[in-house]
């Protein structure tokens, strides 16, 4: 058990938060609290450890009001959190460790709670873990370069912390605007190496569409002729 479940040991219960979007571990997510039933959950769990669960779901595609049981999650920690006055909020969560909804209980809130499980990715050989974060951190860094340059070199170069391999693969995840159906797929999987080499097979498209980019760009700027193109 890691450091993150094994502080949230004994709890089998959490307030959901369905949402359209996907929050990952190590990912920050900034929301704005408005509803009256969040105004309540934002109060309830400021008492009792700041956090609660993240699922996705598109109330607008969906044939029920709320997620269906057996869909993956992930805690919410609340790290800032502004009282605007009037009951809003704006908050900063960090997404911390996935869970499993197991079933919904009736805590009397007018917000979701539900039974939860949680999970981390089963353990495999480290020598191959880490040959393969060791690559996919190296072509993070070449995609970060290059969106780099085609920026005009403006702002500052990206940059993503060095860790244990299963929480470099979420850190790397988090670092690009991926759309739902890949984070939700990328916050399921139980394997590191899997998603390593899921972000391994995107970012090597990505770097060299990049760097294609940036070398038209940088032909253009001195009247140079090139014959590649980017797929946008």
């Amino acid at each position: 058990m890691s450091e993150k479940t094994d502080k949230l040991r004994g709890i089998d219960r959490l307030p959901i938060f369905p949402l359209p979007l996907v929050l990952l571990p190590n990912e920050m997510l900034p929301l704005h609290i408005f509803e009256d039933r969040y105004q309540t959950m934002l109060a309830d769990v400021s008492r009792t450890g700041n956090m609660f669960g993240i699922i996705h779901f598109e109330s607008a595609e969906a044939f029920t009001d709320r997620p269906e049981t057996g869909t993956i999650g992930c805690v919410a920690e609340i790290r800032e959190n502004k009282d605007l006055g009037d009951g809003r909020a704006n908050i900063v969560t960090l997404g911390t460790v996935r869970f499993r909804l197991l079933n919904y209980a009736d805590a009397g809130t007018p917000y979701l709670m539900g039974e939860i499980e949680f999970f981390e990715d089963v353990p495999v050989n480290a020598e191959n873990l880490e040959s393969l974060a060791n690559e996919t951190f190296e072509l993070f860094e070449r995609v970060a370069r290059a969106a780099f340059s085609l920026s005009g070199n403006r702002g500052n170069l990206p940059e993503i912390s060095r860790t244990d391999p299963e929480s470099f693969s979420f850190l790397t995840a988090a670092a690009f605007s991926f759309d739902n159906g890949l984070k939700y797929q990328l916050l399921q999987t139980t394997s590191t190496v899997e998603r390593l080499e899921r972000l391994r097979e995107v970012l090597v498209k990505a770097a060299h569409e990049l760097e294609s980019g940036a070398e038209i760009q940088k032909a253009a700027k001195t009247n140079g002729h090139i014959n590649k193109k980017i797929e946008l």
